[in-house]
């Protein structure tokens, strides 16, 4: 087994909470290994096109966040056909809005797997959700701790066997499921795909920021209150807005985001795997 010489932080992070967590590890990794990390955001469209390889010597902190329970569906080609390993060390992490992560980590460790990866470790991070109002303040300081003793797990682990985690550890069911389905504030199915955000335009001063930050390059940037292309309700225009002139108003999204704030105001767990 040779030795890691370099950390690469991979992630996708339309409102910049998966990118902290996966940042956060690998520099829990760098202080210990005493290796600079090396970081890939691959969230915007510029970042879609070229495939990258990585060696034995690597060490590939992964992240990506849980959109109805799995990796994004826009995401998931970019998981499966930018990223090869060569029996590189990886950790897979993945991000969820304090409802479920149900089998988004599972996904990314087998896709991991299938791409030459050596999944090594894996964990799920309670975040604040993207849209509703739930997991506020998540990451905290416990999910932080729970980071570190993890980084120590995976780091005893690599200076021994350094043998890959079963999927089967990690695993909600026994096989994929459907992406979760969205239900409204009277329990039924909710179908809001092609919802999209709306722009005030007494509040928008056409700064072009969320054009900039749309992962699917879908805003237009000469008029920023039209969205011709898909949206995938990522919420990076909305965070990103320093005016706060963009917001949802279809009906079924509310309605769905009003569930969830009075289902699952709970606290949700964070788990890791090693």
């Amino acid at each position: 087994m040779q030795p890691i010489k370099n950390i690469k932080a991979v992630f996708f992070s339309a409102t910049g909470n998966t990118k902290r967590v996966v940042e956060q590890l690998a520099s829990l990794f760098s202080q210990e290994l005493n290796i600079p990390v090396e970081v890939d955001d691959f969230t915007l469209p510029a970042a879609h096109i070229e495939t990258r390889t990585y060696s034995p010597e690597d060490l590939v902190i992964f992240g990506v966040p849980t959109y109805a329970g799995r990796i994004p569906n826009k995401v998931l080609p970019f998981v499966q056909s930018l990223f090869k390993g060569n029996q590189t060390r990886a950790i897979a992490v993945v991000t969820f809005g304090n409802r479920s992560f149900d089998n988004s980590l599972s996904e990314l460790h087998m896709e991991l797997e299938k791409n030459n990866f050596s999944v090594i470790g894996a964990g799920a991070i309670v975040c604040k959700h993207a849209f509703a109002e739930i997991g506020i303040g998540r990451p905290d300081d416990a999910d932080e701790a729970l980071l570190t003793v993890f980084a120590d797990e995976v780091l005893k682990k690599l200076q021994n066997s350094g043998k890959p985690l079963a999927n089967s550890k990690i695993k909600r069911n026994e096989s994929l499921t459907a992406y979760y389905v969205p239900l409204g504030t009277d329990g039924k199915p909710v179908n809001f795909l092609k919802a999209k955000p709306i722009t005030d335009k007494a509040k928008c001063d056409n700064c072009g920021v969320c054009a900039a930050v749309c992962p699917m390059g879908s805003i237009d940037k000469n008029d920023v209150s039209l969205v011709p292309g898909i949206c995938i309700k990522c919420q990076a225009c909305i965070v990103h807005c320093h005016t706060k002139a963009k917001s949802f108003d279809d009906p079924l999204f509310l309605s769905h985001k009003a569930m969830l704030e009075q289902n699952y105001a709970r606290t949700a767990i964070s788990q890791c795997f090693a």
